[in-house]
């Protein structure tokens, strides 16, 4: 979850700065008033936060990004279940 979040933050801190790039405007600045408004701040070091927590997790994963990772735990639970329950009708049937 936090994966998305910090990878949604870096679209917007990229949207913006493609609309600074090529308007010359900054929406964030502009959503909250002007770009030394705290709030405006905030929003950039929550953006530039993301994106260095985006980069950590390519370094550490050798150049993988999972935005949306499922969890291992339920499923080998159930395949567990599922071979045990197998072997118990095997048995069964002999």
């Amino acid at each position: 979850m936090i994966t998305f979040i910090a990878f949604l933050l870096t679209i917007i801190g990229s949207i913006d700065w493609l609309m600074v790039g090529l308007l010359q405007y900054d929406f964030i600045a502009g959503f909250f008033g002007f770009q030394a408004s705290i709030f405006s701040r905030l929003c950039y070091i929550l953006i530039g936060t993301g994106c260095l927590y985006l980069i950590i997790r390519i370094i550490v994963n050798k150049g993988n990004l999972r935005v949306f990772e499922r969890k291992k735990k339920k499923v080998e639970e159930k395949e567990v279940a599922n071979i045990e329950a197998g072997k118990e009708n095997v048995d069964d049937k002999k």
